[in-house]
């Protein structure tokens, strides 16, 4: 027999209002030393208590920008010299080039020799009962 009672409907949970934000990987060039810095505020962060990576350490230093006033900010980016743009260069190791360069010898075009099929050869029965107890 069916129940009367209306069965009872799962409550809905509230959606979350705010949505996780879109991340965008990029890379930048830095000098040596401003890269350091990292690593020196990153002990200095973990020394008063609170570990941070490092692009927390730049969140904080963009969020520390924006909360500046116009000559403040204007101050701070003199301070950053401008840097070229790009990859660095990879250090090249000299080479050593000879005085005089021989001249390049003739070369003889090699002759094509045809590939040789692979054969199968009929297997013994001491080959076939070594193969069958192969795993």
């Amino acid at each position: 027999m069916p129940s009367s009672t209306p069965t009872a409907a799962a409550p809905t949970q509230p959606k979350a209002s705010a949505k996780k934000p879109k991340l965008v990987r990029d890379s930048f060039t830095i000098p040596k030393q401003e890269f350091a810095a990292i690593d020196t505020l990153k002990a200095r962060a973990l020394s008063a208590g609170v570990s941070v990576k490092k692009s927390e350490l730049i969140r904080a230093g963009l969020m520390a920008l924006s909360g500046m006033n116009d000559a403040a900010l204007r101050k701070a980016l003199a301070a950053v010299p401008t840097l070229k743009t790009g990859r660095p260069v990879a250090e090249a190791k000299p080479v050593a080039k000879p005085a005089t360069t021989p001249a390049p010898a003739k070369k003889t075009p090699a002759k094509k020799t045809p590939a040789r099929k692979a054969t199968a050869k009929k297997a013994g029965p001491a080959l076939k009962a070594t193969r069958a107890s192969a795993p």
